[in-house]
C-alpha cells in the first residue's frame, strides 16, 4: 500500500509540475510507442521484447497518470471486472461449443 501511495504521490507531482495537458498527450505518444513496437514484433518477426516491455511500463505508467488526473481509479477497476466476467463467459460458451464439436 505505500507503494502504491508514493506512486500516485509521483503521479499527481508530475502533473502538476507539467500540466494535465501535455500529460494527456504524452499518454497518446506513449501509447503510439508501444503500437509501433508491437507492430514490428507482429509484422517484421523482430526480436524486441525489451522494447515491448520498457513501452509497456511507459503507457502504464501514463494510463496510472491518467486515472488520478481524472480520479477515476475505481470506475476503471470496476468496468474491468465487469469486463473479465464478460471475456470468462465468452471462453466458457467457447469451450463448450467446441466440446460439443468434438464429441460429434
Amino acid at each position: 500500500m505505500r507503494r502504491k501511495c508514493r506512486m500516485t504521490n509521483i503521479y499527481k507531482r508530475a502533473l502538476k509540475t507539467w500540466g494535465k495537458e501535455p500529460q494527456m498527450l504524452q499518454v497518446i505518444e506513449e501509447m503510439s510507442e508501444l503500437i509501433k513496437e508491437i507492430l514490428k514484433n507482429v509484422n517484421r518477426k523482430k526480436d524486441n521484447l525489451a522494447e515491448i516491455i520498457e513501452e509497456t511500463a511507459d503507457v502504464e505508467i501514463m494510463l496510472n497518470q491518467l486515472k488520478c488526473c481524472y480520479d477515476i481509479e475505481k470506475q476503471v477497476e470496476d468496468y474491468k471486472a465487469q469486463k473479465l466476467l464478460k471475456i470468462e463467459k465468452r471462453l466458457d460458451d467457447w469451450e463448450r461449443l467446441k466440446g460439443k464439436q468434438t464429441n460429434e
